[in-house]
């Protein structure tokens, strides 16, 4: 009896460990006006933090933009590395995918996918949940993501040819990271003719967000946000241009000019 006794206890244990497992796996989900929102069990404390921080960006874009999002979507919060990992394999058809440690999220034009915001410490570098400005920065840049895919040609911008600038410049213009700083370090590159040589090498290197942020605010400012809004469905970079009617030696001179005045 003592013997049947353990053993009934142990594979109690287990039983009651593979439905907690499970339970921890199970996605949760409310609905909100622009989004529906999914998180696991261990995320339930934190999801009104991150309600407030969805909806600060969402609010943010939409009057910057003096428009709503075209549709809703699904917004995802990943307790670990693991688990955006593995949506990551599947959504972009790469088994086995394994993420560098600053990849935080991601948003196309019908969902975002984040590692939770209060994780970051311990699942990946470069960010910190603790950095307020800096974490609403971030969660706004994916939302915009998210905002410019509904509208593109190409929703995951999967189809796009030459506007890596532009796709992750606007994110980050309009999400406050092309900040002083990193304006500063673009206008000590221009003066050290640092520079890259056209478009397509904007986003790299370490000054990739100052380089793509400012050049889309040199747009915003030099021809206006109903300018920037019309090419916002362009997946080319020579659309882009040809909507500007200008060259990109034209662009880039000018652009240059406009940062050295700021």
């Amino acid at each position: 009896m003592k013997l049947n006794h353990i053993i009934y206890l142990a594979i109690s244990t287990a039983i009651l460990s593979i439905a907690c497992n499970d339970a921890d796996k199970q996605w949760l989900t409310e609905k909100h006006k622009r989004y529906s929102l999914s998180y696991t069990s261990k995320e339930k404390a934190n999801i009104k933090d991150y309600v407030v921080l969805i909806d600060n960006g969402i609010k943010h874009i939409e009057v910057f933009f003096n428009s709503n999002y075209k549709q809703s979507f699904e917004i995802f919060i990943h307790h670990d590395r693991h688990s955006i990992d593995s949506t990551w394999q599947k959504d972009w058809n790469i088994p086995g995918f394994k993420s560098e440690c600053w990849m935080v999220a991601s948003g196309v034009a019908n969902k975002l996918d984040m590692i939770s915001p209060k994780r970051w410490e311990k699942e990946a570098c470069e960010h910190l949940y603790s950095e307020t400005v800096k974490t609403q920065q971030l969660v706004t840049h994916e939302l915009v993501h998210v905002y410019h895919g509904q509208l593109n040609i190409s929703p995951d911008f999967s189809n796009v040819e030459g506007i890596d600038w532009f796709v992750e410049g606007l994110a980050t213009y309009i999400s406050g990271q092309c900040d002083s700083f990193r304006i500063s370090d673009v206008q000590n590159a221009i003066s050290n003719d640092n520079m890259p040589a056209n478009l397509d090498d904007f986003w790299s290197g370490k000054n990739k967000y100052g380089l793509s942020g400012s050049i889309v605010m040199f747009i915003d400012r030099r021809y206006g946000r109903a300018k920037l809004i019309e090419i916002l469905p362009l997946n080319r970079k020579t659309d882009i241009l040809s909507t500007l009617r200008t060259t990109e030696s034209e662009l880039l001179k000018e652009w240059q000019r406009f940062i050295q005045l700021l």
